[in-house]
């Protein structure tokens, strides 16, 4: 979609801290800024000359699948370091808190004519801005897939040893790190390649189907099997011998409502990493067919609530199937030659791999606008970043023995950043004081939502590097 002529000029000068006046936001939220051809001699902002066709479900879909992702596996343990009801209720505020950060982005988006996040730094803070955007999306972003590929490490040897009735560390080919190299080439590398977002709404759907029928195994199995604790069949008691000590917690079949330990403090985060899906938000909007600030957060609150329902739902019958011995990877606790569960983990592990190449998306746009602002499309530097992204994440997926870290430390750093803070920032420093003053209750709450994102990485962080300098983060039997 073409910018007019004014909002081009503005945004061609990085030095201009101006912003369109109050009859342009106006415009705005009835639809998307008015398209008029760009100002002669001058190139339009990128993805903005693009006509999106992408439809309202596929654009639903495709942003569920970017919020959910490895994250649920590790909710039942995050249940169980908070208690129930506490737990549902953080992640109900949690949700709210990424619906209203995404109403903030998409304020900012039609105030200015942007809808790329890179261009809403640099436009609310210099280039610097831009710098620190781009940095802290790869961040999240190169989290999200390494978790990902982390649970093909791990599962994929079980599945396909269980399928050969072989030991999973019998062969090479049973090798996770050998693995993930070859499911990167042959299947994440190919999604990974093609050029608009729109495209993977379909497998965005499969992806999507696959988590469904994991959450309806995981009720399943609880009617099935009760309480587990104590059950031969579980993986708690292949790991933990019966007298090993879990901190702060018991080994009965008793759910507890509220409860704080030192570790709720990795739980946190994950709990706010399962909901980010804010760096992909402004390039679907940038697709969605008949694009509106209104459209656009519709499909993001179907999305989020839609999530918020799939988690709590997995969540809750995990935690009361295993209680305080669940594992923060939640498909380890059940037997490896349930057969239910092995088909379980073939959804699981397809719906991790087709989400990847969603997430890689804009990690390879933030590049592109850092290194090549200016640059027309190009297939070899397209194929390159992939490439060299891919091949980067599986060197630290290789390396990092616990997901559980990569969780806690992307959590605590990466997610308040793109829920709380950096959309309050944006918020603050471009929508214009005529619209909005300075000490008007949108701006207030604003500045609220960002020094709450501060808090929140702070201490989370704090008691992490706490639990790392006293030795406890390997409890629990990781």
């Amino acid at each position: 979609m073409a910018m007019s002529s004014a909002v081009g000029m503005e945004l061609q000068d990085p030095k201009m801290n101006g912003a369109l006046p109050a009859d342009a936001l106006g415009q705005e939220r009835e639809g998307f800024l008015p398209s008029h051809p760009p100002a002669p001699g001058r190139k339009p902002i990128e993805f903005m000359d693009f006509e999106g066709k992408t439809s309202f479900g596929m654009s639903v879909f495709n942003l569920s699948n970017a919020i959910m992702g490895s994250g649920i596996l590790g909710l039942a343990y995050a249940m169980a370091h908070t208690g129930v009801l506490f737990f549902l209720a953080l992640l109900l505020c949690i949700a709210l808190l990424s619906s209203y950060s995404i109403h903030l982005l998409l304020t900012c988006a039609g105030v200015v004519g942007i809808r790329a996040y890179e261009q809403l730094g640099q436009r609310a803070l210099g280039p610097a801005g831009k710098v620190v955007v781009a940095a802290v999306i790869c961040l999240h972003n190169v989290g999200a897939m390494s978790s990902y590929l982390f649970i093909i490490k791990s599962e994929l040897p079980l599945v396909i040893g269980t399928f050969l009735d072989m030991d999973p560390e019998g062969g090479w080919f049973l090798k996770g790190n050998l693995l993930i190299i070859i499911v990167s080439v042959l299947i994440i590398l190919p999604l990974a390649l093609m050029r608009h977002l729109g495209y993977l709404g379909y497998t965005s759907g499969l992806s999507l189907t696959c988590m469904l029928f994991f959450l309806i195994s995981v009720i399943y199995k609880k009617f099935q099997l009760g309480c587990a604790v104590g059950l031969n069949e579980t993986a708690v008691e292949s790991k933990n011998p019966p007298g090993l000590p879990i901190q702060g917690l018991n080994r009965s079949c008793e759910a507890q409502m509220f409860t704080v330990d030192s570790q709720m403090f990795y739980t946190v985060p994950i709990m706010a990493f399962a909901f980010v899906c804010h760096p992909e938000v402004l390039p679907i909007y940038t697709e969605l067919c008949r694009p509106s600030k209104h459209r656009m957060q519709a499909v993001a609150n179907v999305s989020i609530g839609a999530m918020f329902c799939m988690y709590g739902l997995t969540a809750t019958f995990g935690y009361l199937t295993f209680y305080n011995s669940v594992e923060a990877e939640m498909l380890h606790m059940y037997s490896q030659q349930d057969l239910l569960i092995l088909c379980v983990r073939l959804a699981v592990l397809l719906a991790v791999t087709l989400t990847v190449p969603v997430v890689l998306f804009p990690i390879r746009r933030a590049l592109q606008q850092l290194l090549f602002p200016s640059r027309d499309f190009s297939w070899p530097r397209h194929v390159a970043i992939a490439l060299i992204l891919l091949v980067l994440v599986n060197v630290l997926v290789i390396c990092v023995p616990t997901i559980r870290d990569i969780f806690g430390v992307i959590g605590s750093t990466s997610a308040p950043s793109l829920i709380f803070i950096l959309p309050s920032i944006f918020y603050l420093r471009i929508v214009p004081s005529e619209v909005e003053p300075l000490y008007s209750w949108p701006k207030i709450q604003a500045l609220c939502f960002g020094l709450l994102g501060v808090l929140f990485m702070a201490i989370s962080l704090g008691f992490m590097f706490a639990n790392w300098a006293t030795g406890q983060s390997h409890v629990s039997g990781h």
